[in-house]
């Protein structure tokens, strides 16, 4: 079963999620998961803990699901893909404070500080088995800076590409090398 984890103000019904489970099918499922960090890392939890007793889980994380994709991976021992992952999502997010649009259905929701707090509770300190990742980074994301996920998991499988953007242009060309590296 491969996992996908959206990013903030972003949903299950998203480009990347509409991607993946077109690829790979009935082995994929992407939940819109709530904007509270604690209610989305629950459901996280939830769906690993009912599939990993009867089949493999793998993680796909994108930005701020890239994020709780590290801290589920460590908590679990699964291997996972990240994508453009936020790293301090407690920094980058704080901006956001106040009236928060989503970008998939136009709603909103209100973001606070005590969701930045539970943002840092989930931070993994340093990564166990880097080897487990799969990192895939574009220099040219315009929302946070690929050297710092570069960084944080230093051992991890890598693709840096040049330019691009934080949605990680052509993601679709990379599907086989998600297959190769889960399989």
């Amino acid at each position: 079963m491969i996992i996908y984890i959206h990013g903030f103000a972003s949903s299950g019904m998203g480009a990347k999620a509409q991607i993946i489970r077109n690829h790979f099918k009935k082995e994929a499922i992407a939940p819109s998961l709530s904007y509270i960090p604690d209610l989305a890392v629950d459901t996280l939890k939830q769906l690993i803990e009912r599939f990993v007793s009867y089949e493999p889980v793998h993680l796909i994380g994108s930005s701020l699901g890239g994020y709780y994709a590290i801290h589920l991976a460590e908590t679990y021992d699964l291997k996972a893909v990240l994508i453009n992952p936020s790293i301090k999502p407690y920094e980058t997010l704080s901006a956001y404070v106040g009236n928060v649009t989503h970008f998939h259905d136009l709603t909103t929701f209100e973001w606070s500080n005590r969701h930045i707090e539970m943002l840092k509770q989930l931070e993994v300190k340093s990564i166990s088995k880097p080897e487990r990742f799969l990192l895939m980074l574009q220099t040219g994301d315009e929302t946070l800076d690929y050297r710092v996920a570069k960084d944080k998991l230093q051992g991890a499988n890598m693709i840096i590409e040049k330019g691009g953007s934080h949605a990680f242009d052509g993601f679709e060309n990379h599907l086989k090398d998600i297959e190769q590296f889960f399989f």
